[in-house]
């Protein structure tokens, strides 16, 4: 059996910790009555529910690409174990023959040839123009190539009906947690949306299961110029696109939500000083400002090669200085929006009790301010992860996101706006990374949508 060796990149830690956090913010939401009951208003929301079930597909390829290996090399016996120089993850390990069924150079969805013709050599005709067999793609068909459209629909309908069964199974629990009344569920009766989020599952799965079974005899979705599977790079891409989108959060909220707070809550020449440094920061181009910063993080990973042992650390190190220069230039929106609130819970009398009683200033922005500011953070933060998930994507077309080597929706746009040239058109890896990314990105508003419609003051 062939060993391997656990490789353990930055950007994992913070997923990871991002989904400890995430389990310990639900322990403290069920203890809370208020947040309890906002959080059952958005469990209650069928679009709500729907996008969530969307997001939380994502999130599981996203975890699956954040557990890392490196695979053992051949070596004698006696000798000291070597790694390879690649980093795999359990995704890679899932979609193996995405990853290593590459073909020469582009090829169209479903296709059993490549997109241009090449010169080959045909047996009893000579040499010749034509379009080249692909080496995977169809290859289960042999000669009958026109046979595609029949073969995919028969493999797409078996797939459908394994997907349905799954999907019995799955309401049949649901029904079992439901009180064995299924009726209920499709009535709307129930206090959770289930209805909402069974209809989106079916729909993920009677699309999902026959598309993963098809991958594994044809490109489903084509292959790039250097002929890799483009579905494989949309699943590499849903990574990039969360940790710029949760990661950036992180570094974001604490200065936002500390300074909005300090701000409206001390006000004179500390609520000066902090205006003059968002101001300042909003006048210079966004734009201008990541591209500077992003070209001096270059500039210092590669003058320090001997920081990283493999490929993958040095285009996670970019990928997480990125994420913080678009925290550092994203928290001014927040902090304005909470120095505004802030300035005015001040004034409320219950606060002004406190004041009056001796309560420390820290103990009253602990316990009354930042509570009744919390619903307007996490509205702000919900809402911000689709626009960060575009910003990725806008500066990885211009060449100041990510690095190269990594794959994201951006970078696979950037490639096709080439291929965008060509006669015919390469249509089919941009069109694969737009619908991606615009799936992506819906469910996260019509998501933080619903949160903001829950949390509301004005609501219930």
């Amino acid at each position: 059996m062939m060993g391997f060796e656990i490789v353990v990149l930055w950007s994992d830690i913070l997923i990871w910790l991002l989904v400890a956090a995430g389990i310990g913010l639900g322990v403290l939401i069920a203890k809370n009555p208020p947040l309890l009951v906002a959080w059952r208003r958005v469990g209650a929301n069928r679009v709500g529910m729907a996008s969530a079930t969307i997001l939380l597909g994502f999130i599981l390829i996203g975890l699956l690409d954040s557990v890392h290996y490196r695979l053992q090399l051949e070596s004698k016996p006696g000798q000291k174990a070597s790694y390879a120089i690649e980093v795999l993850s359990v995704l890679d390990a899932l979609v193996m023959p995405l990853r290593t069924r590459n073909e020469k150079t582009y090829s169209a969805p479903f296709a059993t040839r490549l997109f241009a013709k090449e010169t080959i050599d045909v047996p009893g005709r000579g040499t010749v123009r034509d379009y080249p067999r692909l080496k995977h793609g169809g290859q289960h068909l042999g000669g009958r190539e026109a046979e595609v459209a029949q073969d995919a629909g028969f493999t797409a309908f078996k797939a459908m009906a394994l997907a349905f069964i799954g999907w019995l199974g799955v309401y049949a629990v649901v029904v079992a947690v439901n009180g064995k009344n299924g009726r209920k569920i499709w009535r709307g009766e129930t206090a959770f949306a289930w209805d909402a989020l069974l209809i989106t599952l079916g729909i993920i799965l009677l699309l999902a299961v026959p598309l993963f079974w098809l991958s594994g005899q044809y490109h489903v979705f084509g292959t790039d110029k250097v002929g890799q599977d483009v579905l494989y790079q949309i699943l590499k891409s849903v990574r990039t696109g969360l940790i710029i989108g949760l990661v950036t959060t992180l570094v974001m909220l604490p200065m936002a939500v500390l300074l909005g707070i300090v701000a409206g809550y001390f006000r004179g020449w500390v609520d000066d000083v902090i205006q003059y440094v968002y101001t300042v920061l909003n006048s210079i181009p966004g734009v201008l400002l990541i591209a500077a910063a992003v070209l001096m993080m270059q500039v210092v990973i590669d003058t320090h090669p001997q920081w990283f042992s493999t490929a993958a650390e040095r285009a996670d190190l970019r990928l997480l200085a990125l994420c913080f220069i678009l925290g550092i230039t994203s928290w001014t929106g927040l902090c304005r929006l909470l120095r505004g609130e802030t300035l005015k819970l001040r004034e409320l009398e219950y606060i002004q009790a406190a004041q009056a009683f001796g309560v420390s200033n820290g103990r009253i922005i602990i316990r009354h301010i930042l509570p009744n500011l919390m619903h307007i953070v996490i509205i702000a933060l919900v809402m911000d992860f689709s626009g960060l998930v575009l910003a990725e994507a806008v500066l990885s077309y211009v060449g100041i996101g990510v690095d190269p080597t990594m794959t994201s929706f951006g970078t696979m746009i950037n490639n096709a706006r080439m291929e965008l040239g060509r006669e015919p058109v390469v249509w089919w890896s941009l069109a694969a990374a737009f619908s991606a990314m615009f799936i992506l990105v819906l469910a996260a508003n019509l998501f933080a949508d619903a949160v903001r419609d829950a949390f509301d003051p004005r609501a219930a």
